[in-house]
């Protein structure tokens, strides 16, 4: 019965040219920017529903707290089972291009079959994405994923007190099982006749490069950036956990903007697109990851002033200077 669904799955998917994954993240991108500019605008009037989806941790939204949308949070501290995700599944994914182009030979049929049903169909998808590019792209998005992992579940300190809601939770995992695909559905050795090409620094042009060293950058300072949010609630002489308040972080990009993790989110995405420039599927996640973050920044933002009195005039809420 299974088999007879996918099947019939497929054909529709092949007849009408469906892009699930582009679906998926144009369907994101539709939402964040629609729903996230009225809760910007009009928060006050939007149902407590939408606002307790886009409110969690210290900005939740507290109205009704006997209501349906209560009974539909998990803890924060959930974040980390998605990473967990993330981490292997990206292993996976680097794993099959660095295969591909070691042994010279095209992606298991399984694994080509599942790219043609989630990207389009066989007859739509395309090479769109050098080996050179796929695995340079694929080993950045590793090494993120492998840093959250280990942030997340070894690092980070979770109010218990705080919770997010089941929606956001489901979206977390929707998101790296969409943005891992991504960087294989249109690559050379994952599609139908094509077989991957031999890696060669000498293909790397001066963009990529800087896109290289973009990522790097906000790579390491969304680390740091971490670290000064988890040593506000460690004693600096024993390392113990002290708190589990929010406090006032401070140094570093703080001192410019509240939200300088989200800030080096999208950059890093904005790089692998550099990486990636033929990509549609990607540029679709960079304006689902920027939009999100935006929106996610700027009520963070409003948090932090409602709650310090002496809140630094001069930060902006995720772009220095701007924004």
């Amino acid at each position: 019965m299974f088999r007879k669904f996918f099947i019939n799955c497929q054909e529709y998917i092949e007849n009408y040219n469906i892009h699930l994954i582009n679906t998926l993240f144009l369907s994101f991108s539709l939402v964040i920017i629609a729903l996230g500019a009225l809760m910007i605008t009009v928060e006050s009037a939007l149902p407590t529903f939408i606002r307790k989806t886009f409110r969690y941790g210290k900005h939740k939204c507290k109205d009704d707290e006997h209501s349906l949308a209560n009974k539909l949070e998990v803890p924060k501290s959930w974040f980390a089972h998605f990473y967990i995700f993330a981490f292997g599944w990206s292993i996976c994914a680097f794993y099959l291009v660095l295969k591909g182009m070691i042994m010279h030979s095209t992606a298991p049929d399984l694994v080509v079959i599942f790219l043609d049903f989630i990207g389009g169909g066989k007859n739509e998808r395309k090479v769109l994405i050098k080996s050179n590019e796929a695995l340079i792209a694929t080993l950045l998005m590793t090494l993120q994923c492998i840093r959250r992992f280990y942030e997340t579940n070894f690092v980070q300190i979770f109010s218990r007190k705080n919770k997010i809601n089941l929606s956001q939770y489901i979206v977390g995992y929707l998101h790296y099982f969409g943005t891992i695909l991504a960087l294989l559905v249109n690559t050379e050795g994952f599609v139908k006749d094509s077989t991957p090409s031999t890696f060669s620094f000498a293909k790397i042009t001066l963009v990529q490069y800087i896109c290289l060293a973009l990522f790097h950058f906000s790579w390491s300072q969304q680390w740091k950036t971490n670290m000064i949010f988890v040593n506000l609630r460690k004693d600096s002489k024993t390392g113990k956990i002290h708190s589990e308040q929010h406090l006032l972080p401070r140094g570093g990009l703080f001192e410019m903007v509240s939200s300088p993790h989200m800030f080096f989110e999208i950059q890093m995405y904005v790089a692998i697109m550099g990486i990636l420039p033929q990509s549609l599927t990607w540029k679709l996640i960079v304006i689902w990851v920027t939009g999100n973050q935006i929106v996610n920044a700027l009520l963070t933002h409003k948090w932090y002033k409602e709650n310090f009195k002496n809140y630094p005039k001069n930060r902006k809420a995720i772009i220095p200077f701007l924004l």
